[in-house]
């Protein structure tokens, strides 16, 4: 008698919980799974850490007051960026070109920006070898599709990784001041203590 073998029922992941899509391929938010499950709820998992969404704005601002609005624009929010067919990636910070954008079409973004700044990620890295994996391709996607400049902004390593287009990548402590644009330099920590905020160490 043939056994007949019970195929294991999957879940659709719905597309709210679908965080980025490289090449067709999704890559979720961290945690999706336990959405699926019941186990906690969409925002939960979709939205920004306290810590995270102070740097952003941190950030922003310190942006809008040292480069040079007429020829920059800066776009948060995590931003769509579509960099390849069936590709797209959510960026914290955009760094454009105004001359570049000849008019506003509310869809994903299709204009390489000059820099990008991300800090940490909500992406589900469990598909992925390492975390590095993400990281990097994530990285090199964007520096191959036109960005000048990408910097991953590492909180609970208090790290900065800097990558730019035909140069070496390297990686150091967010004490350090980092070339950004132009004249613009970047310091996290400066920026941070400015704000006179105290930072929770991770237990």
């Amino acid at each position: 008698m043939a056994v007949v073998e019970k195929k294991k029922a999957t879940k659709r992941v719905p597309k709210e919980l679908v965080y980025e899509m490289r090449h067709g391929s999704p890559i979720y938010y961290r945690d999706y799974d336990k959405v699926l499950s019941g186990k906690k709820k969409p925002e939960e998992v979709m939205g920004s850490s306290d810590l995270q969404a102070w740097m952003i704005d941190t950030i922003v601002r310190f942006l809008h007051l040292t480069l040079d609005y007429k020829k920059y624009k800066v776009l948060s929010n995590e931003v769509g960026y579509k960099f390849a067919r069936r590709s797209w990636y959510n960026l914290d910070i955009a760094v454009v070109d105004r001359t570049k954008i000849k008019k506003l079409t509310g869809r994903f973004l299709e204009i390489s920006p000059e820099v990008v700044i991300e800090i940490d990620t909500k992406a589900d890295l469990r598909k992925f070898e390492n975390p590095q994996d993400y990281f990097h391709r994530k990285t090199q996607d964007l520096l191959d599709s036109g960005v000048k400049k990408v910097i991953w902004i590492f909180t609970k390593e208090k790290k900065v990784w800097l990558a730019e287009k035909g140069k070496r990548w390297f990686i150091t402590d967010w004490s350090d001041t980092v070339d950004l644009l132009d004249k613009t330099k970047l310091n996290i920590q400066k920026l941070l203590e400015e704000e006179g905020i105290k930072i929770e160490e991770e237990r």
